[in-house]
Parts: structure tokens; C-alpha cells; sequence
């Protein structure tokens, strides 16, 4: 089924206020229509929010002629058509001031620090929709980081275990990305840092945990919950 992106009429063109007291512009992707039209049933609902387009799969939102519109979108991480985790860094290079807030069922660490360490900036559990979904997005077009709480929790773990072993909340970020098989050159770009400072981190990295190659290094990262599928 060919993939589609469907525009409110009023909203198809046009430049995007930026009067506060204007409506929160949302783009919502999801794959399935019954998804999406709760999605937009509870945010119209809940306050001050506009859906101005959907999107049933991740080809039809980069490609999609939304740009520069939406303050915000919300990104089911099952939809179809490849990595959302890709898909959040193309967004966020194509639209730096639009945000991404993404509904998941996936409640792994690793994929929450993935879809941070890719730009998201907001994460909700997708069975705390109703109560949460609102509050993430109100938080992401004022530019506030929200996780689900039970995300957030399991995070802040895996965080706590790395520090004991002196991992940096950074280092933790570099060593997921090298597992990834990322190149210091990529992780600089992902993390907005120099290729200099990351080849100190992957250093340090080496040094704190006594391994010694990148094999050694994703073993490690699986057994923390870094990576995962």
C-alpha cells in the first residue's frame, strides 16, 4: 500500500505563526488510521492543539510537504518503512525547529537513549498515552524534555550501573553509538561535538572498562541494554 501524508486543508499552505496564543501545530505519524484518529481525538481534546497533517508511514513524513508548519510531531515508533531512529536525525536535520515526541511500546533503555541520543525530545509510553501525550507535547513545543515516567526510571538505571563503573552519562551515549558501528566522524555529527573530543571519550571509554576492541565493546553494550533490536 502506497504510503500517504494527508494535509488539513486549511493548514496545506501558508507560513508558521509564531504567536504563542496560535495552536500547537502536530504532524502525527502513524501507520494505522484508527491510531492516528485517537491520537487526534485526545490532543483536540486535551488543549490547545492542531493536527495539521498525518502520516502513515516514514517515507510520507520526510518527504512530506509539512516543513517549516508543525512545531511538533508524534512519532509512533512501530510505524512502517525503515528505522524510526534514522528517521528522527533526518527530521530533525531537515526541520531543526520542528520537535519529535515519540509514542512507544518499547520500554528498553537503550532504544530511549537512542531516540535522545537521534533528537528526540520527547518519549511516551504508548499505553500512557491518554495521560501523557498532551503534557509531552505542550513540553516539546516550549523546547522541555519529557519522558514517561517508567521510561525515565529504567533510564536513570541503567545510567546509575554505568556510573559505577565510572562511565560518564556521554560516555555511555559514545559507547552505545560505537557498539552501533558508528565512526567517530558520525558521532561527532549526532552529538554536535568535535571528532577530537569523541576520540578522547572512546579513550576514556577503553580505558575504564579495560576493553580492548570494538567486538568487546558491543558485547558489553548488549549485556547494559545500550543496544538492542
Amino acid at each position: 500500500m502506497p504510503a500517504h501524508l494527508h494535509l488539513a486543508p486549511a493548514q496545506a499552505q501558508g507560513s508558521r505563526s509564531v504567536d504563542h496564543a496560535q495552536p500547537i501545530r502536530v504532524v502525527l505519524a502513524a501507520e494505522h488510521a484508527a491510531l492516528r484518529g485517537g491520537l487526534r481525538a485526545l490532543l483536540e481534546c486535551e488543549g490547545n492543539f492542531e493536527v495539521i497533517a498525518e502520516a502513515d508511514a516514514l517515507e510520507s513524513l520526510t518527504s512530506g510537504p509539512w516543513s517549516g508548519e508543525a512545531d511538533v510531531i508524534v512519532l509512533d515508533r512501530s510505524i512502517s518503512g525503515g528505522s524510526s531512529i534514522a528517521t528522527i536525525d533526518e527530521l530533525r536535520e531537515r526541520a531543526p525547529r520542528t520537535q519529535v515526541v515519540v509514542l512507544t511500546a518499547e520500554d528498553r533503555p537503550a532504544f530511549v537513549q537512542r531516540a535522545l541520543v537521534a533528537g528526540a525530545i520527547g518519549l511516551v509510553a504508548k499505553d500512557a498515552a491518554a495521560e501523557e501525550l498532551a503534557q509531552a507535547v505542550s513540553a516539546a513545543a516550549r523546547g522541555e524534555r519529557f519522558i514517561s515516567p517508567r521510561l525515565a526510571a529504567r533510564l536513570d538505571a541503567l545510567r546509575r550501573s554505568l556510573t559505577e563503573e565510572r562511565l560518564t552519562p556521554r560516555e555511555a551515549e559514545v559507547l552505545g553509538l560505537i557498539a552501533l558501528g558508528h565512526t567517530s566522524v558520525e558521532i561527532a555529527h549526532k552529538l554536535r561535538l568535535s571528532p577530537r573530543t569523541i576520540e578522547t571519550h572512546r579513550a576514556h571509554i577503553h580505558s575504564k572498562l579495560g576493553l580492548e576492541n570494538r567486538a568487546e565493546l558491543v558485547r558489553y553494550a548488549l549485556r547494559r541494554g545500550l543496544i538492542g533490536p
